[in-house]
């Protein structure tokens, strides 16, 4: 992860990818507790649930491709004045407009709820790279390295 404003601060690109990645458990209960304190949200699309296509870097060549539709659910809020947005592999509207209500309080120019909004984040991120980790040392072992010989 890298902050655009400081090192602490997540771009509301990362922000709003970890908020899509993170577990409905983990959105809901904070999502409520900023909904007991802001009020109500004006839902301004959403949720609903529909494909895109999916693009992908093919990893050799670095080329775009698309690889297919996947279902998503997409929601937009308004919380405060301030808009928040959410697009979430699969069909959990309930995660998706909680994803939504965060991004926009964590917009507030306050900063009241961005911290506990960035938290979240950063165990996302951080339980993301702990599989990456444990994937990687699964695999390496039988990672093939070729010698190149003299002539």
């Amino acid at each position: 992860m890298t902050g655009t404003a400081t090192e602490d601060t997540l771009s509301r690109e990362e922000r709003a990818s970890l908020l899509a990645r993170a577990l409905p458990e983990e959105l809901e209960p904070l999502a409520e507790e900023t909904l007991a304190r802001k009020g109500d949200p004006v839902v301004l699309s959403g949720p609903e649930v529909g494909m895109v296509m999916m693009q992908v870097r093919e990893p050799v060549a670095a080329e775009r491709f698309y690889l297919g539709e996947v279902l998503v659910t997409r929601t937009e809020v308004e919380l405060g004045g301030h808009r928040g947005w959410c697009m979430r592999l699969g069909d959990d509207r309930q995660a998706a407009l909680a994803a939504a209500i965060l991004d926009a309080a964590a917009e507030a120019p306050d900063g009241a709820d961005r911290a506990s909004v960035e938290a979240l984040c950063r165990r996302v991120a951080e339980r993301e790279a702990r599989a990456a980790r444990a994937e990687w040392a699964e695999i390496a072992p039988t990672e093939v390295r070729f010698e190149e010989l003299d002539s």
